[in-house]
């Protein structure tokens, strides 16, 4: 599975990528607003710090700007993979962008035949939200199941990413179902580190080694 940091913050990205397990990077305006900064000055810091792709999003609601804003982000740098929302317009812009060769991410996806829908625009990445399908008492999850299930059973090349990540099980869940992607806020990643048992063993380690008077270097 690939892991993709959810922000628009260039010092979290940085600390992230020196991880080593950094595939790639999601914003949307959102978390480019909270950034203070012009989307492409943001945009092209970001792809400066990973090989991966960095998804960039349209804020336009019609196809012919959305089409044109699409081709302005995807200037910015090589790995960029234009976001686009899941409406009739968006999709049409899905199209148009992916038959010219550019990478598209189709977001806000909260159902399974939408997904099907994606797939058939050509969109490189699905981005379906199942943290916030949990907050209105629906299962966010079995939807990334339909949506890998779908994608298997006529073997589209569309990635399943899974958005709106809150918590370690909604990783672990997506990894168990084949999802292809999990994009997460930096501080949800961090929490994939952690384990107390993994503290307390690391604990008793270090004060055994400590009585010994010994180094390693």
């Amino acid at each position: 599975m690939k892991f993709f940091v959810d922000t628009a913050d260039v010092s979290e990205i940085r600390a992230m990528a020196q991880t080593g397990l950094l595939d790639g990077v999601t914003t949307n305006p959102s978390l480019i607003a909270k950034s203070g900064r012009k989307m492409a000055e943001v945009i092209a810091e970001i792809c400066a710090l990973t090989n991966g792709p960095v998804s960039a999003e349209v804020t336009a609601t019609d196809f012919d700007t959305m089409l044109a804003e699409g081709r302005y982000l995807r200037a910015i740098a090589q790995n960029v993979c234009v976001k686009v929302p899941l409406t009739e317009a968006g999709l049409r812009t899905c199209r148009a962008l992916a038959d010219e060769g550019t990478k598209v991410n189709v977001t806000l996806c909260f159902s399974a035949v939408q997904a099907l829908l994606a797939a058939k625009a050509g969109a490189a990445f699905i981005s379906p939200f199942v943290g916030r399908l949990d907050d209105i008492g629906q299962d966010g999850m079995q939807l990334i199941a339909d949506v890998v299930q779908i994608y298997r059973n006529y073997a589209f090349s569309t990635e399943v990413l899974v958005a709106s990540v809150r918590h370690p099980v909604h990783v672990l869940t997506a990894a168990k179902l084949g999802a292809h992607v999990a994009t997460m806020p930096p501080a949800t990643i961090r929490a994939l580190f952690k384990h107390p048992l993994t503290d307390r063993g690391l604990e008793a380690f270090l004060a055994d080694w400590q009585k010994t008077g010994q180094s390693i270097l």
